[in-house]
């Protein structure tokens, strides 16, 4: 792709997340110059409180049944939740029709709240359609925190048997800093389990910050759309180091990210330890997003940053990657795209991906975006402690899905006509010697390529995105 396409590509990919309205363009005839471009006005905390991705449906939810607040110098008295009005005695431990509790920001010298325990959650019960559960500071950019070492401290939004309802989490302002907490399969696990479709779970999460947990943020399988902004995800505290990751999402719809942080997966000596983000969903959008192996109170882990799946999509802009010298020889990969599992369930899919009579690759890949699961990488960039031999790989695949329903059997095995997978990176950056690494087992990749005219949408967030939920439905 010529240079100057570069840019605008990058100029028109930056433009505000979320305000789906086209600008109006206006032509002035030569010789005047052309007008200042207009000041976009950056909304305050409370304004975009009320944005979400436009692929992303809010309509149908109701107030939560249930507001409980808490007040910030008379809970770290008592080292419990005390409430100001309505107490959560009269609950019995159980919330039906969704909750929102609110913390004070401040405390009575106008300091930002130091809560030394976990959040308290209550068991949920009956339906939960049309339900939302709210966990928030008093004031939309004011960060509380809860500081505790217990051992199975978390926040668990326990959800089960959702079959086809519409249920979603927000966790806005909020520091979760569970040093001790081992046992929790995240320090904030979204525990939402035997969701069908065309049911759904959104969880947003604002200008948080996550340590703590076997994983810090952990979500399992399902019917989800997970949309995270300003925040810092700051590892995790497990002990099983080979096994649990800073971030683990496993077969969700999607994970989006934008001015967010990963760092901090815990490693032990000179183990190659988990990955800084798992990210195992069918659709991927990141949005300035940095993935570091700077560690918080272990060894760097000399896995691979990123985790993720060739199964599905990827669209990121301005990723940056930062590696520190591990313990042990790293793994080459910084971002691996990886056809060993298809996590989800297969109609979670609209090709299977792995060999398939009726595919063959055609002889202008370029021509086919439309047609295979994509990663698109725009201007990521790389700092390491080495010239990393390459940033991204994207695995072969194999010849079928196997008994288990999940693992591909033969990975890497399949001729490159079979591949029904390409990844296209532009404008990369930083100390590495490869974009793409080019071995016996990569697939169909393209460093900065002259897109056909027709197939450019790729670097449209929103174009990219219809296309890919639109495949399955959503």
């Amino acid at each position: 792709m010529p240079l100057t396409h570069r840019l605008k590509s990058a100029i028109a990919l930056g433009l505000p997340l979320l305000l789906d309205v086209a600008a109006p363009v206006t032509v002035v005839a030569a010789p005047l110059p052309p007008p200042a471009p207009a000041a976009v006005a950056t909304p305050t905390p409370e304004e975009r409180d009320t944005l979400y991705p436009f692929y992303m449906p809010m309509g149908h939810l109701r107030a939560p049944a249930v507001t409980l607040r808490i007040k910030c110098d008379a809970s770290r008295a008592a080292g419990r939740e005390v409430y100001q009005g309505r107490s959560a005695d009269s609950l019995y431990g159980r919330v039906e029709g969704g909750y929102e509790f609110i913390y004070d920001a401040l405390d009575s010298a106008g300091k930002p709240c130091v809560y030394p325990f976990a959040p308290w959650m209550p068991q949920i019960v009956g339906s939960p359609d049309g339900t939302q559960y709210i966990l928030r500071s008093s004031m939309s950019g004011h960060r509380v925190t809860f500081r505790t070492a217990d051992e199975w401290a978390a926040v668990d939004l326990r959800l089960f048997s959702m079959g086809t309802a519409r249920a979603h989490f927000e966790m806005r302002d909020v520091e979760l800093d569970f040093p001790g907490a081992i046992q929790p399969m995240g320090a904030l696990h979204l525990e939402v389990v035997d969701t069908k479709k065309p049911g759904l779970f959104t969880a947003v999460v604002r200008r948080s910050k996550i340590y703590g947990g076997k994983n810090a943020l952990f979500v399992p399988n399902g019917q989800t759309m997970l949309y995270v902004e300003d925040s810092d995800i700051a590892g995790n505290v497990g002990t099983n180091f080979d096994q649990q990751h800073t971030t683990y999402i496993n077969g969700t719809l999607v994970s989006h990210f934008r001015n967010t942080v990963f760092h901090g997966q815990r490693a032990y000596e000179n183990l190659a330890s988990g990955h800084q983000l798992k990210d195992k969903v069918y659709l991927r959008v990141y949005e300035n997003v940095t993935v570091s192996n700077v560690p918080q109170h272990s060894t760097p882990s000399a896995m691979p940053l990123v985790d993720a799946t060739a199964f599905g999509f990827t669209w990121a802009d301005g990723l940056r990657l930062e590696r520190v010298q591990p313990a042990q020889d790293p793994r080459d990969t910084l971002v691996d795209l990886r056809t060993d599992i298809r996590y989800a369930e297969a109609d979670n899919y609209p090709w299977s991906g792995v060999a398939d009579a009726e595919w063959r690759m055609p002889a202008d890949p370029l021509k086919a975006l439309d047609k295979v699961y994509l990663s698109v990488f725009v201007n990521t960039s790389v700092e390491s402690f080495r010239s990393e031999p390459h940033v991204f790989a994207l695995r072969r695949t194999g010849q079928a899905i196997g008994a288990d329903g999940t693992h591909v059997d033969g990975e890497g095995s399949t001729g490159p006509a079979q591949q029904r997978m390409i990844s296209l990176a532009f404008g990369t950056s930083g100390t590495f010697d490869k974009v793409y690494a080019r071995t016996a087992d990569a697939g169909w990749t393209y460093a900065d390529p002259d897109l056909p005219e027709d197939a450019r949408w790729v670097l449209d967030r929103d174009a990219f995105v219809r296309h890919a939920l639109g495949l399955i439905g959503r």
